[in-house]
């Protein structure tokens, strides 16, 4: 996720350039086309693992982008790796190599029709009509109340939808392996349907993730979104896919100890981010996952070198961010 602090740093460049354009004005932010592209990148790659290998194999090993970025930030940010932030890293290889280890068989089909009768079955019909459900109900009624308070919120719909977005991504990816296969699957309306719930579904997606980035602390959303949209994934493809369907319990069990230890990993990784931090400038931290930057009452204005800065009890100043927003 290192795609994650790019963005991040770029929401409060634009804050601070732009304050009057409204919540979009990140788009004028040429450092967060960087991260978008690399983000980009990356997802062309989860695109193509998703056409050949289940969701419940694919989606938890997202974790090791956090040890890429842990290990990106130690060496370009000189941001501390502490020992416990190594033992996360190898808990997280740990946990990956038992998922690889224990992951269900690829189902193998021969027809996006054949993916049109997983996801119209009646038990993932039901799975995507609460999905759709809560995330009207999130949208509309707790976003304008606690959406700038409760990071649930915002999370919790790009969760939702990025569990909806992966099995169409899945999906849409079979039909385009097939096609390249010599068998066409664009002439079924079935491909273009996917294809549409992928575009819509990732549009929502990027739209509250940006959100949550924005409102919140980096160091909260990664591991909240992480856990939560993994979780939900999972969840989908099993009863879409039924990737656990013909294994034994034992399969299944160690599968799920790969993800919880994956997950004790990744806290660890993220409680000790901020150890080498003066207790002020954790506390500023901490507060900056309540509130948004440009509403704070710390915010003071900027200097010349494009850091948002702050004043502290003791007259000095604190750079909010960790490297030159300017780009």
């Amino acid at each position: 996720m290192a795609w994650a602090g790019v963005m991040k740093c770029s929401l409060i460049s634009s804050q601070i350039l732009f304050p009057r354009v409204g919540g979009h004005s990140y788009l004028y932010e040429p450092l967060w086309w960087v991260g978008m592209l690399t983000m980009i990148i990356g997802e062309m790659a989860n695109f193509a693992a998703y056409a050949f290998a289940p969701a419940v194999l694919v989606t938890p090993l997202g974790a090791l982008s956090i040890i890429v970025s842990a290990i990106l930030a130690h060496a370009i940010l000189k941001e501390q790796l502490h020992n416990l932030g190594i033992l996360g890293c190898i808990l997280c290889i740990v946990g990956s190599i038992t998922i690889i280890l224990h992951a269900p068989r690829e189902q193998e089909m021969t027809s996006v029709k054949e993916v049109w009768q997983a996801a119209t079955q009646p038990g993932f019909l039901l799975y995507a009509l609460a999905v759709i459900g809560v995330v009207f109900i999130l949208k509309f009624q707790f976003v304008p109340l606690y959406g700038q308070t409760h990071v649930m919120v915002y999370i919790g719909i790009c969760s939702l939808m990025g569990s909806l977005s992966v099995m169409s991504v899945k999906a849409l990816g079979i039909a385009i392996k097939l096609t390249f296969q010599g068998t066409n699957q664009l002439i079924y309306p079935e491909t273009w349907a996917f294809s549409a719930v992928v575009a819509t579904c990732i549009v929502m997606q990027m739209n509250y993730l940006n959100k949550a980035l924005d409102t919140f602390n980096t160091a909260v959303v990664s591991p909240i979104y992480y856990v939560m949209f993994t979780s939900l994934t999972i969840l989908a493809s099993v009863i879409m896919f039924k990737d656990w369907k013909g294994q034994n319990p034992a399969a299944i069990a160690s599968e799920l100890c790969g993800f919880l230890t994956i997950l004790s990993g990744t806290f660890l990784l993220h409680v000790t981010k901020d150890l080498g931090e003066t207790p002020l400038a954790s506390s500023i931290n901490k507060y900056r996952g309540i509130y948004p930057v440009a509403h704070s009452p710390l915010f003071v204005g900027m200097e010349s070198n494009g850091h948002l800065e702050v004043d502290n009890l003791e007259g000095e100043e604190i750079s909010l961010c960790p490297i030159d927003c300017r780009s």
